[in-house]
């Protein structure tokens, strides 16, 4: 079966070691907010955009595990892609990890076609994990955070509360496939501010404040030319 293998720092139990891990299976969460009327009205704003309503809340949309890159740049082919920030948990070994990535998609073929747009780019992740079960008991706590580097201007692009989405198991349970080991899921997003928006660079974050750390990755955006 393919997969790929992505090279981790991995923080649990007290001590820090690296670790390969490989991913066979990728799945991307959509629509895992946790206020039900905020979800609906935003349905509605891209509807009016074009953008399909989704089939279910959550929605759970397969990529290619080859997508996953812990790389400092990708490529996109043209320039309406743009970067998300997303909690990320990937189960190993039987236990779960939690991480961080940026569900980077193509606007433009998001509007007819969100299953292909999320295949459409690379999935940037930070090559660091902390043990899942070692921050559900102060979950919402954990703070996402995304900056981007836009007309050569560094800007706050979101920022808020882990809280906003639903908690991690009960996205994991609705996942119909069965989440185990070689699975990772993107679990979610937060509103971007001043709207969603193409980059040269992303940079993305998640914090602990209870237990003091943070983890973050950034990477550069190459735009390919459309030749016709």
């Amino acid at each position: 079966m393919p997969g790929t293998a992505l090279h981790f720092t991995i923080h649990a139990d007290g001590r820090a070691y690296e670790e390969t891990l490989l991913v066979r299976h990728a799945v991307i969460a959509g629509w895992t907010g946790r206020d039900k009327a905020a979800l609906e009205k935003h349905i509605v704003e891209l509807e009016e955009l074009g953008v399909a309503r989704p089939a279910s809340t959550p929605i759970y949309y397969r990529v290619a595990a080859a997508r996953l890159t812990t790389a400092d740049a990708i490529e996109c082919t043209g320039p309406d892609s743009s970067g998300e920030v997303e909690f990320m948990v990937v189960q190993s070994g039987g236990r779960r990890w939690l991480g961080i990535g940026s569900d980077h998609t193509d606007r433009k073929v998001e509007t007819y076609g969100i299953t292909v747009s999320k295949q459409m780019c690379d999935k940037p992740v930070a090559p660091e994990l902390w043990a899942l079960d070692e921050v559900l008991p102060h979950w919402d706590s954990l703070v996402l955070r995304a900056h981007a580097v836009i007309g050569g201007e560094t800007v706050l692009y979101q920022e808020g509360s882990v809280a906003a989405m639903l908690p991690p198991g009960e996205i994991l349970d609705g996942y119909a496939a069965g989440f185990g080991d070689g699975t990772a899921m993107f679990c979610g997003t937060l509103a971007a501010r001043g709207g969603i928006r193409p980059a040269e660079r992303f940079a993305f974050e998640i914090e602990d404040p209870v237990l003091g750390r943070v983890i973050r990755h950034a990477y550069d955006v190459t735009v390919l030319p459309i030749a016709g």
